[in-house]
């Protein structure tokens, strides 16, 4: 079962031997397939060769490839993830307005009531009015209780006047850990059969990747959680190499997920399942949401 998420810093060359991954720097290593979940080149001194970026493919490993400045910009994405992909298409073409509606109701409910716990465990009373908005939820969020809720959560977290447009460090760490988090949605919906471009509540037609915008809300709150660490820790005075291989690493956390403990990579893979169920069946019930290990203490 894969579980590595690769981070190539450096120039080096990547290719494919033998069902390994062989990167050739300054040293040469190799990497068993089997074991990779996610690749990200973060160097444009990368070259890799058409035979392993066909075997990542092919085995649904999600690379990300990031700028100049190191920053995650696009993202590698097979044709077909699965035997089935033209049923699931069809499935998915064919979910209701009403069935998407309740669903992004409960994703939303998932999302705010996680940023609620994570100010409780801070001690912020601003967990109180996040609980009022859980309470206040209307199907498809049309009273847009998410937007109200972030603003008071980012607000006790980050301070007063902090905003997500402001070209700081916290928005950059921010930025990278959801893009991080948005590539291992649409790993799963792509392995799943399904397309990242048809949503269920965001409906950009500049975004090829709605879907994967709609999955992971739920989770950012585990990435805020990090930052907010970072930033109490050393204020975030710069965003380097080991501040992003922190947020890189969320992915490999405890959660709380269904009732038991799972490392948030594979309850990832689970909700995004339990998600296309319930769109499928028309059946909320079904969906199963990840909480935080409270274990995990300030």
């Amino acid at each position: 079962m894969s579980w590595r998420v690769v981070v190539i810093t450096k120039r080096a060359k990547l290719d494919l031997q033998l069902n390994h991954l062989v990167i050739r720097g300054e040293t040469v290593k190799k990497i068993h397939l089997g074991e990779i979940f996610t690749l990200i080149v973060e160097s444009t001194e990368v070259s890799l060769t058409a035979a392993l970026l066909a075997e990542l493919i092919n085995l649904k490993i999600k690379v990300v490839f990031c700028d100049a400045k190191r920053n995650p910009c696009s993202e590698l994405v097979g044709y077909y993830g699965s035997c089935d992909t033209s049923s699931k298409l069809r499935q998915q073409i064919q979910w209701s307005k009403e069935n998407k509606d309740a669903v992004w109701t409960e994703i939303i409910r998932a999302k705010i009531a996680n940023q609620a716990e994570i100010l409780q465990a801070l001690d912020y009373p601003e967990y109180v009015l996040l609980e009022k908005y859980l309470h206040s939820l209307t199907p498809g969020d049309v009273t847009n209780r998410e937007a109200m809720a972030a603003k008071t959560y980012f607000t006790a977290l980050f301070g007063e006047g902090f905003t997500r447009a402001a070209d700081i460090y916290v928005n950059a760490a921010l930025n990278y850990g959801y893009a991080i988090l948005l590539s291992a949605c649409n790993r799963e919906i792509v392995a799943q059969g399904y397309i990242t471009q048809l949503g269920i509540h965001h409906d950009n037609v500049f975004n090829v990747f709605n879907l994967g915008s709609d999955l992971m809300e739920p989770f950012r709150p585990f990435l805020d959680w990090t930052v907010w660490k970072l930033h109490t820790e050393n204020k975030l005075e710069d965003f380097s190499q080991k501040e992003k291989l922190t947020l890189i690493d969320v992915l490999n956390q405890t959660v709380i997920f269904n009732g038991q403990k799972q490392v948030l990579n594979f309850a990832l893979k689970k909700y995004c399942k339990s998600v296309f169920d319930a769109l499928n069946e028309e059946d909320i019930s079904l969906i199963k949401f990840c909480r935080r290990e409270k274990s995990d203490k300030k």
